[in-house]
């Protein structure tokens, strides 16, 4: 069993609840024995980046996962014993497959097998940058469909304050039944790092908030013998709340950054030795780094669902809206410095040859969610550009609901590609790149992640952006 902290002691919660003798406490009291013996079948509802590696922490502690996809690939992918994921092997797919605890179905009546239904359903933002919760709308409305006594749901998709109230139980209430009583409902937020090998879905702790305290008994005896740590909080506003926070306080930071670094481009200073300078200061301040545009399920989106919800309320978030402002020029500023390097050289954008390397939104994942490559590329092709890109994570260019982008394969970063481009754009910088030889080939390197740094042959080859 994890460790977890003294006020989140789920043996303690369970066996004082057990032997309290509560009116109304056996559909509870059941909910929780099924925990406590692992007996338990927990149900994971989008089986994407998110829900496929919280489906193998649960796995792991020892439950049993029944998952849910409307995307029947995945599903049969699953059932074939074979990820979709970078970071999760086929290997460990297979082995919980075959050994019956992952079932993966596109059925959603079988909804009232799973005694814990997780949703982690995407979240996006609508042409108009207000938040898109059809995903958990239809989700939720499916769950009041099948919903039966003892079953405990709790939403992970990152919202805004009072989602989990004010959307998603008047749903499942439809179902006749009554939340604390007859079925527990609870909000605890996602906090995945793609990429990052030092954290997983387990050993992140994990904030949980619930519509009454019944529900929030549940909660935090379902999370605390899969996770590091446990962290409750006084309701699922409050959790809905922090993880707002969290990514919100990253876009300002980052978006900071990104405006230093095109005054300091023009004031002939390099950013990023200043932020490593910075950085040897040992308080009061945390490195942020610039990029070519923000990219991810969370960054990019969570705090325009801040600034919706704010103006409901009559208020503005002015700081928030500025991040957003600042981090969505980035692109064009990347465009803006290709024309410039490459009419130094005597070449337009147009009819120039520039190559993509990367289009994944961080390094080393195979996730292009709200990636800046897209826009680049968007705008690129629009100048008249010849693209091409490559990305060892990403072979195909996926369809992007934001973007219109032709279908496009990733090419082999090979010397022939690299000498036929007139500009290779890095955008992500993943490991795998050799950064001396892409620098040694292409004729003109646009570096927007200072990957380049320490390339010998850098000097009037490389083009920081």
């Amino acid at each position: 069993m994890l460790e977890t902290s003294t006020f989140s002691v789920p043996r303690a919660v369970i066996a004082s609840h057990l032997g309290s003798g509560a009116t109304d406490s056996g559909v509870l009291d059941t909910l929780l024995g099924k925990l406590a013996g692992r007996s338990a079948t927990i149900g994971v509802i989008g089986l994407g980046y998110v829900g496929l590696p919280l489906a193998r922490a649960f796995i792991e502690a020892g439950y049993g996962v029944l998952g849910f996809d409307v995307d029947t690939v995945k599903t049969e992918r699953i059932a074939r014993g074979e990820s979709y994921i970078r970071h999760i092997p086929s290997e460990w797919v297979r082995e919980v497959v075959e050994g019956g605890r992952l079932h993966a179905t596109a059925d959603f009546r079988r909804l009232t097998e799973a005694d814990v239904v997780l949703i982690c359903v995407p979240t996006p933002l609508t042409e108009t940058r207000e938040p898109d919760l059809s995903y958990v709308v239809s989700t939720a409305e499916a769950v009041a469909k099948v919903l039966r006594p003892g079953q405990l749901v709790v939403l992970e998709s990152t919202t805004y304050p009072t989602t989990t109230r004010d959307v998603v139980l008047p749903i499942l209430s439809r179902s006749g039944l009554a939340p604390g009583k007859d079925f527990f409902l609870a909000y605890s937020p996602e906090r995945e790092d793609p990429g990052n090998p030092a954290f997983t879905a387990s050993n992140i702790p994990k904030v949980v908030g619930a519509v009454n305290e019944s529900s929030q008994k549940a909660a935090v005896a379902c999370y605390t013998d899969v996770m590091a740590d446990v962290v409750p909080v006084s309701s699922c506003e409050v959790a809905e709340a922090c993880k707002i926070l969290e990514n919100t306080y990253r876009a300002v930071n980052i978006a900071l950054v990104n405006e230093l670094k095109v005054l300091y481009d023009q004031m002939g200073i390099d950013v990023w030795e200043v932020i490593e300078a910075a950085k040897s200061k040992p308080f009061g301040f945390n490195a942020f780094y610039p990029g070519p545009g923000l990219g991810g399920h969370c960054i990019p989106i969570d705090p325009f669902y801040l600034s919706w919800v704010a103006r409901k309320h009559g208020l503005s978030t002015r700081f928030i809206e500025l991040a957003g402002e600042v981090n969505s020029s980035m692109p064009e500023y990347v465009v803006k410095r290709v024309g410039e390097a490459l009419n130094a050289r005597g070449k337009p954008i147009r009819g120039s040859r520039v190559g993509v390397l990367g289009v994944a939104y961080k390094r080393d994942v195979d996730d292009p969610r709200e990636s800046p490559a897209f826009r680049l590329i968007e705008r690129l092709l629009r100048l008249g550009a010849e693209v091409s890109y490559n990305d060892p994570f990403v072979p195909s260019l996926p369809k992007m609901r934001h973007y219109d982008l032709p279908a496009m394969e990733s090419q082999p970063l090979s010397e022939e590609y690299l000498r036929g481009l007139d500009c290779a754009l890095i955008v992500t910088d993943h490991s795998p790149y050799d950064y001396d030889f892409i620098v040694e080939c292409a004729s003109l390197t646009i570096d927007t992640r200072n990957a380049t740094r320490g390339v010998a042959q850098r000097s009037g080859r490389v083009v920081a952006a």
